[in-house]
Order: structure tokens, then sequence, then C-alpha cells
């Protein structure tokens, strides 16, 4: 803060450049900030908010935490916990839209409502069943009234422990899962999973809360608008002290907000952090993958498998080292643009409507504006957000054309489409090794992909040996049949179905395996069968 109270921009020192900037030259990559904050921008769209939205909630929390003056450890905690608040929001997107019909309208919209009791209640309902025919609502609509305590606490249940898992993949301090375990508690006890009330919620989490919503009222009503929605939830869903903390400070807390570009302003208020080696960026990349991937059942694992044929076809082709790692690493985060595109139009079992496929077809438009951000990825950015173009110019989202594509992208390019070729999708079954061969011959052919990465690709698929498999021990082979079918999203009355046993049955297969595994969820169980080589489509 100045001499008049206003928060201010830390200086960069003469000589310098702001970290993460094309300045630093000669630095091999991204800092974990760095990588962190583009993941933050992907999550922004998964909650219905601009780009920018948990950057400037960061700054917000940050700015309350200097007027608490809290020491260096916390201020970790609080920028990590603000930054990435809401890093589990994918993970319940398709239990969300299977429900709600649009995971990203139905997150908008928790922004707007004290969320619990008789508003969130009527919010649901109001969403419950949309696009059924009258009749067919109601009834959704009804049954979900009878169950909707138990559905919900599941919901949120399933939703923090995937945060704590993937906030312990992205090499966060073991603390920072533990905050994010709080994020639908509330000050006053009424909040899930597990009802803490007051100082029981960490103080993190508690600055993130309020930051979190009082970012979006101060950005679409001012100042005004955010004092009076925090004050309505003082006592409630906030902190008192940090209520009137904040409303006694709200104008200062705002001054240039949203005038400051929050990008360098948020890497200037992070903890020191270092360069990430290879290593550690590869276990990030990878874990933003699975990250990407698990928004949907229909894609788990999808990003491991484009990565390896990537770099197979590369070593192929003879490329240099740098471009075979280039392309693996753009195979590991080339769908993270899905996260801006709901669910309701991703698990949709028939044809698109033309708003939906304009809707679709901005997703690599937005995996590469996400990554472009971080100046050791922009490579791999314009790699990523390549992979839906196509030689004759009828790809998207740009429509390039040959020349305009570099081998690095085309390889990409086929990749994806093969390995998609041989996953399932709502509307169609998944495709024979053979059959995905003759679909992408079928491209080159017509002029749409070229012949040479194409053929790369078929090798290293053909060349790609059977993953590990590691099941513990206690595992059965019923249990890793049950496992991959939960992989696929599927629940026991589903599974009884394929299996040809009692739904009973199916959910005692189900809760034995998580107990083995130590899985709750959908999320943790499809990263286990990942991780240990238990899941594989085309196996």
């Amino acid at each position: 803060m100045n001499d008049h109270g206003q928060f201010i921009d830390k200086p960069t020192p003469p000589g310098l450049a702001p970290r993460g900037s094309e300045a630093r030259a000669g630095v091999p990559g991204p800092t974990r900030p760095e990588i962190l904050a583009a993941l933050s921008l992907a999550i922004d769209l998964g909650l219905g908010q601009p780009m920018d939205h948990m950057l400037r909630a960061t700054l917000l929390g940050m700015r309350i935490a200097d007027l608490m003056d809290v020491g260096l450890a916390a201020r970790e905690r609080i920028y990590y916990a603000n930054l990435l608040a809401w890093i589990g929001c994918h993970a319940d997107s398709f239990e969300l839209a299977a429900l709600f019909g649009d995971d990203i309208g139905f997150r908008s919209d928790y922004y707007l409502i004290d969320a619990h009791g008789f508003p969130m209640l009527t919010m649901m309902l109001h969403r419950t069943g949309t696009g059924l025919p009258r009749l067919q609502r109601t009834a959704r609509q009804t049954l979900f009234t009878a169950t909707a305590n138990s559905v919900v606490r599941e919901l949120i249940r399933s939703h923090c422990t995937s945060a704590g898992q993937l906030a312990n993949r992205v090499g966060l301090d073991q603390g920072i899962p533990e905050v994010l375990r709080h994020t639908f508690e509330r000050w006053d006890g009424q909040g899930l999973p597990a009802g803490r009330t007051g100082v029981e919620i960490p103080l993190e989490m508690r600055i993130a809360q309020l930051a979190d919503v009082a970012e979006v009222f101060l950005r679409t009503g001012g100042v005004a608008a955010a004092v009076s929605t925090i004050s309505a939830r003082r006592g409630t869903q906030f902190d008192p002290e940090l209520v009137d903390l904040f409303c006694a400070h709200a104008p200062d807390l705002a001054a240039g907000l949203f005038e400051l570009d929050p990008w360098p302003a948020t890497l200037a208020a992070a903890p020191e952090a270092g360069v990430l080696t290879g290593e550690e960026l590869d276990q990030v990349l990878t874990a933003i993958g699975d990250f990407a991937d698990l928004k949907s059942p229909w894609t788990a694992g999808h990003s491991r498998a484009v990565a390896a044929l990537a770099a197979g076809a590369a070593g192929e082709l003879g490329l240099k080292a740098v471009d075979v790692e280039l392309l693996r690493r753009a195979g590991w985060v080339h769908y993270l643009g899905r996260m801006g595109v709901s669910n309701g139009i991703w698990d949709k079992d028939g044809p698109l409507s033309t708003l939906e496929r304009e809707r679709l077809q901005m997703y690599p438009y937005l995996t590469e504006r996400i990554l472009g951000r971080v100046p050791g990825m922009r490579r791999v950015a314009a790699i990523a957000g390549a992979h839906r173009e196509r030689l004759d110019g009828c790809g998207y989202p740009q429509n390039l054309r040959g020349a305009e594509l570099d081998i690095c992208q085309r390889i990409l390019a086929a990749a994806d489409y093969y390995q998609t070729s041989l996953e399932p999708r709502p509307h169609r079954e998944a495709m024979s090794p053979p059959d995905a061969g003759q679909r992408l011959a079928a491209e080159v052919k017509a002029g749409r992909m070229g012949g040479e990465a194409a053929n790369a690709v078929l090798v290293a698929a053909g060349r790609r040996g059977a993953r590990r498999r590691i099941p513990p021990s206690t595992l059965t082979d019923r249990e890793l049949e049950v496992l991959r079918l939960v992989c696929r999203g599927m629940n026991s009355k589903q599974i009884a179905e394929v299996l040809f046993i009692a739904p009973k049955t199916a959910r005692n297969h189900i809760e034995h395996i998580y107990l083995k595994i130590g899985a709750t969820n959908r999320v943790a169980a499809t990263l286990y069968a990942l991780d240990n080589g238990m899941w594989d489509r085309n196996a």
C-alpha cells in the first residue's frame, strides 16, 4: 500500500525483467507459478467466468492478507488457495451435466446466490431436466427433490477429494490439499461435506471464498454491489471479521484491480519459485493433461495416449530431440481448452446444433490462448492449438492450410485423430486399430492429413507395446473389469447390465475396489488406473 492506503504493484528493480517475461533469456522453461496461473485460466472457463477471474481473485486475496499482516508461510498458502480454489471443478462436470444439463452454466449461477437451503434447491430444480419434455422433466425434478441432500453431498465430497489429489499432482505443498477440502464449507456450519464451522475452516480458504465471490460482484456491479453481497452473507457463508475488513477497505482493495493486467501482477505476488526442471515440468503437464481428460469419462487417458503416439512418430521421422519433447508436451496439454465447453455438448449422444458446434470448435483456440500466456510454453501452445487444423483449410479454429502447418503440428493432428477413433464417444462406438488406421488413411487421401505424419503415427501405434499392468495382488480379475467400467463413467446399475450381475453385486465390487486402492470416487479411481497401467481403451 502507498501513503494514501492504496494498493500498488511491486515495482521491478532496474535492470531486471518481470518474472515470467520473454526477457528471461536462456532460462530453460517456465516456473511453477506461471504454469499454475495458466491452469487457473482453464479453471475460469469451467466456472463460467472470464479468463483472469481467478488471477484477480488471487490479487484481491493477497491484498486482504497484506491488511492482516500474515506470515510468509501463510502468504504462500493463501496465494495458491486463491489461485486454485476451484481446481476440482472439472471433476464433477460429467455428473453435473447429467443432472443439470450445463455444468458451466450451473457453476456460473452458483455465484449469484447464497448457496444453501431454499435458494440452492430452487436453483438446482430450475436446471434439473433441462431439455426434457415437460412430464419427464417434472418426474426428474420430483426424484431429485427426494434425493437432493445425498446427491449434493456426494458431488461435493467428490469435488473436494479430487481437488486435493490434483493439488498434490501439480506439486503443491502438502498443506494446500487440506485447505482445498474446505471449499464448500461455510462459517455458519451449514456447508459440506463435513459441516465445519467458524475457525475450523482454514483462514486461507475463508479468504479465498470471500475473494472469489467479491471479484465477480466487483467486476459486474462495482464496489457497492460487492459490499452489499458480501455484507448480506456475513456470518453465514463468510467470516464476519473478514467481511468487516473487506467492507471497511473495499475501495482500496478494488483500486486498479480491473485496469491492470492481472497476469504479471499475480506472478509478481507469487512465492519465490525457481524454474521447473524438465522432469518437474513433465510431471505437472501430465497432471494437467489428466485434469483436462477427466472432464468426461469418454476421454480418460486420451492425452497420455496422444502424447506417446506423437513423440513416437516424431522419433520415427528422425526429428530432433527437442521436437520430440515438444510434441510429447503438446500431446499432454492439447485438450486443456475443453474446459471452456459444457459437458452438455461433449456428452451429447445426438447431432449438435450450429451454435453447439461453433462453441465446440473454439476449444483449440482456448488451449493455445491459455498456454501462450507462459513464455516458455509458446511453442507447445502453437502445436497444441493446431491439432484440429487440416491441410485443405477445413479444420478449426483458424482454417490453416498446407504450408501454414509445420511437421510437428501435422504429427499431433494425426496422432489425435487416430487416438480419438480408438475411443468411444456418446454418439458412436470405438473403432478397432485397423479401422482407425483406414480412417486416418482416408484423411490423407482426401488431402486433409499429411501422409508422412500419418504414416509415422501408424508405425508408432504398431510398435506401442502393452502398457504396464501392476494391479495390487488383492485386486481380482473381476474387480479389474469393474474398475475399467468405472473409468468409463458407468454407475453400479450400468455396470450390472454390462456384466450381467445384480446392481447390489456391482456396488459391492466398487466399494471393495475403492477400499483396496484408496479411492473414494470415479476421478480418483481413474487416476489410479492410469498411473498403474490398468486403463487402456485399446487393450
